[in-house]
């Protein structure tokens, strides 16, 4: 497992073009068939990579909070909803998104959540390769594959499955 986050950056960069045409690949794949094989990968990776070792996620990403999020993370913080979004929400004018005021994340402390239990519903969720869809998502997912040593060492594994050259 490849865990180093300058190795995966610069790999990022390295492999740009052949990632150009490893998503062609995919995207001509069956859907099924990838989401399976991602599936399997992203099971045998995922334990094997501490993401407190990390938490380049949280360091770097801009985190959506959805309603349910804040009142759950208000209700730990022992906070009113409101004073919870004055303090850590930056809210679109029209009030309808919503998302962390700060990158890093508020909550980091030494790569871990200090909200963990309460944390918001996106970062429950990510990476999200236990999603079906996978080929609809290739964007997002190759967007944080120079960010997030989950992703990489998946794709990394599914261009070999695959016999990528």
């Amino acid at each position: 497992m490849i865990t180093n986050l300058n190795t995966i950056a610069a790999a990022a960069v390295t492999n740009e073009n052949g990632n150009v045409r490893f998503k062609e690949m995919v995207q001509s794949s069956d859907s099924a068939t990838i989401d399976q094989l991602v599936f399997k990968l992203n099971d045998t990776i995922t334990p094997q990579i501490d993401c407190t070792q990390c938490g380049n996620c949280c360091r770097s990403l801009m985190i959506n909070v959805e309603a349910a999020d804040a009142g759950r993370l208000s209700k730990q913080l022992h906070i009113p909803e409101e004073t919870f979004y004055e303090r850590y929400i930056e809210r679109s004018n029209e009030g309808t998104l919503a998302v962390m005021s700060s990158i890093p994340c508020h909550f980091l402390f030494e790569n871990k959540c200090t909200v963990y239990e309460a944390r918001p519903n996106e970062c429950r969720e990510f990476p999200g390769l236990h999603h079906p869809g996978f080929k609809k998502r290739l964007f997002a997912i190759f967007m944080h594959y120079g960010r997030c040593p989950i992703i990489f060492n998946v794709i990394e594994q599914l261009k070999l499955e695959m016999e990528f050259k």
